[in-house]
């Protein structure tokens, strides 16, 4: 179901933004001179950069950590951002901050990851911003959750921010993966799908944790027609106070952006045009077999539950879906099929499986 909110075009914000957006500067402002030296280094070897950034406020995990420099660092941002002549942003936790930064003259706020979680925290916010007319950006929350990700966004809308943005940088989970925050693309995607005005950046620093898979990452979110990126730089980031690992020099940055294939949403080329009309409509007739097969599956999956009823017997069987998942798995490998694609498929055929003969176990019989 698609979501109407008021949105007014990138193209109007008044910053002369255009795909690819690049939102780049350090993960902290950490001193005058460091600011303005990454920012310069920014312009010097990614002319195009769209918008400088720099972190005032950290949230943190637990006290004693760097948790920004405060309201100092924002005329150290704003500087900067003087000084190569692009709009500033920053992160914002709360209603003071958005005050702080507007009073600075910030450009551009982003609400982060542990604050888009928090409806109340969100509402504050959208309440300080009322009448104000600045470009705001949402980052997902923390946890895959598309519904506060959505409501965060629709509580700016209502409180007549219109120039407003998503910013997609991966979810925490406590499985080991390369990626410091899973990205879950179908997530942001959907989000996409439901609002499909709403400019889509991607932030590969902190889906990533380290650099070394920013320039996959940020040429993934390219083909899946993203906006734009936001990248983390520092003159130096190995004694960076905050995120090290994930940030790269000015030069890493230019180098990452000039090496990205930036590919065109459609084609004026009819036999383009015609031989992916042709693929879509085969796409389209699978799809419908795939659903036939499915809801004969789920008939199956009632004479089962119907039986396991009279019978007596329980409704999941572990050691039966165990051997389910191994076999499919395996079956998948051998056709090209990811393991979490197939994973993820059986997850969904079972759930809805489980739900049918629950229904049937617990719905009295019609005397």
């Amino acid at each position: 179901m698609k979501i109407d909110l008021n949105l007014e075009p990138v193209e109007n914000w008044g910053y002369n933004l255009k795909a690819p957006i690049l939102i780049s500067g350090p993960c902290s402002a950490e001193s005058a001179e460091q600011v303005m030296e990454t920012v310069k280094g920014i312009a010097k070897y990614y002319p195009q950069v769209s918008i400088i950034r720099a972190g005032i406020w950290k949230p943190r995990t637990r006290p004693g950590t760097f948790e920004g420099i405060g309201m100092e660092g924002l005329s150290w941002l704003t500087d900067a951002g003087k000084a190569v002549g692009k709009p500033v942003a920053t992160e914002i936790a709360n209603a003071q901050h958005a005050e702080q930064a507007l009073k600075a003259g910030v450009n551009i706020l982003w609400i982060g990851a542990r604050t888009t979680v928090n409806p109340f925290g969100m509402q504050e916010i959208a309440d300080a911003l009322k009448g104000v007319d600045i470009p705001v950006f949402v980052k997902n929350p923390i946890n895959p959750d598309l519904e506060l990700w959505i409501g965060g966004l629709e509580r700016l809308n209502k409180a007549g921010i219109t120039k407003l943005g998503a910013i997609h940088r991966g979810f925490s989970t406590t499985i080991k993966s390369e990626y410091r925050n899973k990205p879950t693309w179908e997530l942001a995607l959907e989000l996409r799908r439901r609002i499909p005005a709403l400019p889509m950046i991607c932030d590969p620093s902190h889906i990533c944790g380290t650099r070394e898979y920013i320039q996959q990452v940020a040429q993934k979110a390219m083909d899946l027609d993203y906006d734009g990126l936001m990248i983390e730089a520092h003159r130096d980031p190995s004694v960076a106070l905050s995120d090290a690992k994930q940030q790269v020099t000015p030069d890493e940055l230019g180098r990452i952006m000039n090496g990205l294939v930036v590919r065109d949403r459609t084609t004026s080329d009819p036999f383009v045009l015609n031989k992916l009309e042709e693929l879509r409509d085969t796409i389209d007739s699978i799809d419908k077999d795939l659903l036939n097969l499915i809801a004969k599956r789920m008939e199956i999956a009632k004479e089962i539950g119907q039986y396991k009823k009279d019978n007596n017997i329980t409704i999941l069987q572990s050691g039966r879906w165990q051997e389910i998942v191994e076999q499919s798995v395996n079956e998948g490998k051998k056709k090209g099929l990811s393991q979490e694609f197939v994973e993820n498929y059986l997850q969904s055929i079972h759930g809805e499986s489980i739900r049918i003969q629950n229904e049937i176990m617990n719905t009295a019989d019609a005397v």
